[in-house]
């Protein structure tokens, strides 16, 4: 029960984060008009990324307030301050109805989520590692990904039947908001469930916390290249899942031309791929440990992931973009199994949230979640739409990298140490 009420504002998070995603074409039309679709998808996919470059300073202050005053009062406010910015999405009027305002309240609330979101999947992930028997750590923290694939098959589901049910017109005047609508009923749900946390055992067993966000970056500063290690480690986890995930219904209308409704459905079979591999991924690595699993999906990815978006292009079809997101995913899914546990056994438990927050928050708003507008744009410079495999290689070289310096600096962490 202790995993489903704090995974469950985790799913809230990624639940925002994929419609905005989703529908960045419609969200486009709506807030930032142009006459060019081009240049309205970008700006629509600039402000999604605008989200994650105020990551790294929820990650600080929200990371030093879940630090200093507990996990569970840092959960609640971050589900608090996410669900503001998901009633102002749902509810902004559009730029042809108020004009710049829109596309500013927008921006602001956007960056609101960012904020909250900095230290919502840190503070999640260490609060399933801080509750985790012993020898199921991976087991557990595994969890906190897996929430965010079942908003991913909520996300596509939802779209899916609204799809049905709407014309196409309906829903890029309209229809959008009702996913996001949809996010805002469940808020009181969620937040019930979080107030019923308990504080976690390691957080209380610590005697001496920091007190503010300047002494818990001191105290990071000192392990600063922890912090290095643990952006390599996430970059190509967070590259991985934004292409699979938010740039898929994008990419299969836009560059493959295939319905709506048939990219939703790669979307949504993507979500409960990711949902089986990551927990089977978090416990062999109890009984295997981290690395080597780490190494082995690194190098695949690296090696397989222009071919197989290659192989995809070259003859566009539901069945082929199908086949390969789901290669992606079973390599995804186990990498970040692992990965998440092993970023929060290289971080000392006295400044853990906001060390982690800050490490994963770096990588996604450098990389992470500037993925579908990078490959967006590399497809429109290159005219190849097979580029977005050089993104994830990329990303995978750089986890290798970072899984070789975590283990040199004794972070292997087998099953016996977890």
């Amino acid at each position: 029960m202790a995993i489903l009420r704090v995974a469950g504002g985790n799913f809230l998070e990624m639940y925002d984060f994929i419609v905005f995603g989703f529908y960045a074409g419609p969200i486009g039309h709506a807030f930032f008009p142009s006459r060019d679709p081009f240049v309205s998808l970008m700006a629509s996919f600039a402000t999604f990324w605008a989200a994650f470059l105020m990551r790294p300073l929820g990650a600080l202050v929200l990371g030093a307030y879940l630090d200093r005053r507990g996990r569970r009062a840092g959960l609640l406010l971050t589900l608090s301050l996410m669900s503001v910015g998901t009633v102002v999405l749902a509810l902004m009027p559009s730029f042809a109805s108020i004009g710049l305002l829109a596309p500013l309240a927008v921006l602001l609330a956007r960056l609101l989520q960012g904020f909250s979101a900095g230290v919502e999947l840190g503070g999640v992930s260490v609060f399933l590692a801080e509750i985790a028997p012993p020898g199921r750590k991976g087991f557990f923290v595994s969890w906190q990904s897996a929430s965010q694939q079942v908003a991913v098959m909520a996300a596509a589901g939802l779209g899916a039947v609204l799809n049905g049910l709407l014309s196409p017109g309906e829903m890029r005047d309209w229809g959008w908001r009702l996913p996001l609508l949809a996010g805002c009923l469940i808020v009181p749900v969620l937040i019930l469930l979080r107030r019923g946390l308990q504080e976690t055992p390691e957080f209380q067993a610590v005697l001496a916390h920091p007190p503010s966000a300047r002494e818990v970056l001191r105290t990071l500063r000192t392990g600063a290249a922890t912090v290095l290690v643990g952006m390599g480690l996430v970059t190509t986890t967070t590259v991985s899942f934004y292409l699979i995930t938010v740039y898929t219904p994008t990419f299969g209308r836009s560059v493959l031309h295939l319905s709506a409704a048939s990219v939703l459905a790669v979307t949504f079979c993507v979500g409960l791929s990711n949902l089986l591999w990551l927990p089977v991924s978090g416990a062999l690595s109890d009984r295997v440990g981290r690395v080597p699993i780490l190494l082995a999906t690194t190098l695949l990815l690296l090696l397989l992931a222009y071919p197989l978006l290659a192989w995809a292009t070259a003859a566009p079809s539901l069945a082929r973009l199908l086949a390969v997101e789901l290669a992606l995913s079973l390599f995804y899914g186990f990498y970040n199994g692992a990965m998440v546990v092993h970023l929060v056994e290289l971080v000392p438990a006295r400044a853990r949230s906001a060390g982690f927050s800050l490490a994963y928050s770096l990588a996604v708003a450098v990389f992470g979640g500037a993925t579908p507008l990078v490959c967006t744009w590399a497809i429109h410079v290159t005219g190849n739409p097979a580029v977005p495999g050089v993104w994830v290689s990329l990303a995978a070289l750089a986890g290798l990298a970072a899984t070789l310096a975590s283990r040199a600096r004794g972070g292997s962490h087998a099953a016996a140490a977890a």
